[in-house]
Formats: C-alpha cells, structure tokens, sequence
C-alpha cells in the first residue's frame, strides 16, 4: 500500500470553518531533524524551531516572487485560525543548510465536485496567492524534489493541483520548465487577470492617465462634499501603536456592510476575526503592514490594509461606510493609497480583486494573471487517469466556450 501525505478523506473548508476531515500525515520528517533537499513537514513540529522560522523569515526577503500569504506569519496566523488538527503541512526544500523553498498543501478529498482527491497548495478564502516562497535560482529544483516525492509516495493523491499561481512568473516558467523536461504532462486552467499598480509615475500623473477628466472632476467634487458635513481625514499607520483599535474599527466598518448582511464578513465568524487580528499583528511585527482611513469627524468611512513585501505588496482588505456611499469613499482612499508609486522598496501591488472589478479595474491600469496548474504525479496508472482527466476537463472548457460564444451572438442579433 502506497503511503503519501495524508490518509484518506473528504475535506470540507471555507472563509469561516476550519479543515476537516483530512486524516493523519505519513512519512513526514521528524521535528528538528534536517533533510538535505526535499521533505515534508507538519506544522506543529516547527513552530517552535527558532532556526527554521528565522530561515523562512529570511527566505521571504530574497523570494523570487515575494507573496505575503506564503510567510511564516501570516500561515502561522492561518494554521492556528484554520487547521487546529494540523492537517496542513509544509513542503520544504533546504540546500546546503539552509532553507531555499516552502509552500504549504494538503490532500484534498475533492475535485470539481467529484470524490477526485489531489495533492493542493493550500489557501483560504482570505489568501489571494498561492505561489511558494523560493529563493532565486532555486526554482525548478524545488518543483523537482515536490514531484519526485509525489511520484514515488503519492497516496491517494492522483495528481497534483496548484491554485492561484502567477502565471507569468519565473516559479511557474520554472514549473512548465520541469513538466516539459522530464516529459510530465500538465495544464494550466482557469487563467485571469486582475488589476496590478505598477510604479513609474507620480501618483498625480498615473490618475491623469487612468481617470478621464471628467470623472477626477467629480471625484474631487465628491470629496468636497464630504469634506462639508465635517473634519475629513485622511490617515495612515504601521501598526506600531494602537493597532487593535484599528481592528476593531475595521471589522465594525466591515460588518455593517453588505458582507455582513450575508455572513461573509471577518468578524461574522470566530475563525476569520481572529485570522485578521493575528496576521495583522504579525505583518506588524515584520514592518509590513500598512492601514489606512479616510476618517470623518474621527469616525473611520473607508479602511484599507496593505501589506509590504518588497519589492511587491498587496492589498488585502477593503471596507466602507455604506451610508456614505454617494461620495465613494472607498474610491477617495484608493485615490490616496497611490502613494505606494512614491514609497521605496515597493515596485508593485496586487489588488488580491476578482478579475473586472468594478471599481479597482477603473483606477489601476495594471494586470497581473493568475491561473491554476495541474500536473501528472505517479507511476503509470495514475497518469493514464490524469490523462483521461485532462481530456475531459479541457472538453469542458471548449463547450463552455462555444456556449458562451452562442449567448455572445444571439445578444448580438437581439440588439
């Protein structure tokens, strides 16, 4: 019998429950015990490991792709919130002493609806990359160790599933780069775009650019209007003092909107408050957090946090004051987060939006793809399922596409 990551089992986890039903890890390396190359880990036996954590730390500053949602304090945040029976584990590639790659998976009991289980990165619905954190040149070498591991102890796992991937980027070149190699089939599905600020000009001249006259003229309108009713102000901070006052004021701002009208709000649930609470703590403690406020009379009408990962960051959560609405504050203040084309160190941010957001998408002109890859794991049987597998989801995705093109057409005849 063939022994992988974890037994058998469904798994069942959202933006408010924490993972179930995963089972028990296998063939994990033992705590405190360093693997040349390739090993998996689990959690709670490195959580402690003041070497290990200083290394993933440092890691995250020379990334080949810097992602906020792969560093030790935002997962530890998310484990603690998430997986309180450390389901999760850590897959890690240590070279010459030192850690080199780490992305966290589990064994995922479904697939497009079906009881299809896969090897997956793990996310949350609060998590809006899943890239691993590699250090330069290290790249295919970890996709190698991953793969080779997953080939000869791949479980119940069939193939191995990677979400919310850039696709444009040296990590998942390096993947296609090993896939292609050593004649490994695989796919990337569901690509999309979603809007990227990149610096280059002021923030006063990338407005010119991206906003018509007439709409910075009714925005500044708005903002004058708003500025009648009282003090309007806007704020900015580090998270160095007063930092769970802002919290507060965020998941309040939050809740009172739509989102907590459908119970998708941070603090509709215990598990994602205290995720917020702590991965702001801990973005905090790296000097990498940012919020900011449009405040009016005191009173917070727009919040926005922002985390620093340079050379990147991203933009992680956004709330407004419904009531106000008519003078879109949350726009004022993504108008005032431009400022992040001025701060050193930071070249990009990521909106962590949908793809055509409507309010994003119109200010910054920038796009950054994201896709999600499946890939070919195991001996031949397993790949001749994933082959039959492959065939059919890509049919899938020519039907949709004629259907879509037949609904394109026909509302192209009715108008």
């Amino acid at each position: 019998m063939e022994q992988g990551l974890a037994s058998a089992g469904a798994v069942s986890w959202s933006n408010t429950q924490p993972i179930e039903g995963c089972g028990d890890a296998i063939g994990l390396a033992e705590a405190g015990q360093f693997i040349e190359g390739f090993a998996f880990f689990a959690w709670s036996d490195l959580y402690n490991d003041v070497r290990f954590l200083m290394q993933w730390n440092s890691l995250a500053q020379k990334a080949t792709e810097p992602n906020a949602f792969a560093e030790c304090w935002y997962l530890e945040s998310a484990f603690a919130a998430l997986d309180p029976n450390g389901e999760v584990q850590l897959a890690v590639l240590q070279e010459a002493g030192k850690l080199v790659g780490v992305m966290p998976v589990y064994m995922a009991g479904h697939y497009a609806g079906l009881p299809i289980r896969s090897c997956q990165n793990w996310l949350n619905y609060n998590a809006f990359l899943g890239t691993p954190l590699i250090a330069q040149g290290h790249e295919r070498a970890f996709w190698a160790g991953l793969l080779d591991r997953l080939d000869t102890s791949p479980g119940n796992a069939f193939f191995l599933h990677l979400t919310s991937m850039t696709v444009d980027g040296p990590v998942a070149r390096a993947l296609e780069a090993e896939c292609r190699a050593t004649g490994r089939r695989f796919a990337l599905f569901h690509r999309e775009e979603r809007a990227l600020l990149e610096r280059g000009l002021s923030p006063e001249a990338y407005l010119e650019v991206t906003l018509r006259g007439k709409k910075r003229k009714e925005l500044r309108r708005q903002q004058n209007r708003l500025a009648e009713l009282g003090q309007l102000e806007f704020q900015r901070s580090d998270g160095g003092e007063g930092l769970d006052v802002w919290i507060d004021e965020f998941l309040a701002l939050e809740r009172r909107g739509w989102k907590g009208a459908n119970g998708s709000a941070l603090d509709c649930a215990d598990s994602t408050r205290n995720l917020f609470r702590a991965a702001l703590h801990g973005a905090a403690s790296q000097s990498k957090l940012e919020f900011l406020a449009l405040r009016l009379d005191g009173r917070a009408i727009a919040m926005l946090v922002n985390f620093l990962t340079a050379p990147g960051a991203f933009s992680f959560k956004t709330a407004f004051d419904e009531d106000y609405a008519r003078f879109s504050p949350g726009v004022l203040l993504q108008i005032h987060n431009l400022a992040l084309l001025e701060r050193e160190g930071i070249e990009w941010c990521d909106s962590c939006a949908a793809q055509d957001h409507p309010m994003i998408d119109s200010i910054w002109s920038g796009r950054r793809a994201i896709g999600r890859y499946s890939v070919a794991i195991g001996g031949p049987v397993r790949r001749a399922a994933f082959a039959a597998l492959l065939f059919a989801e890509k049919a899938k995705g020519r039907l949709r596409q004629i259907n879509a093109g037949k609904i394109h057409k026909a509302n192209e005849m009715s108008s």
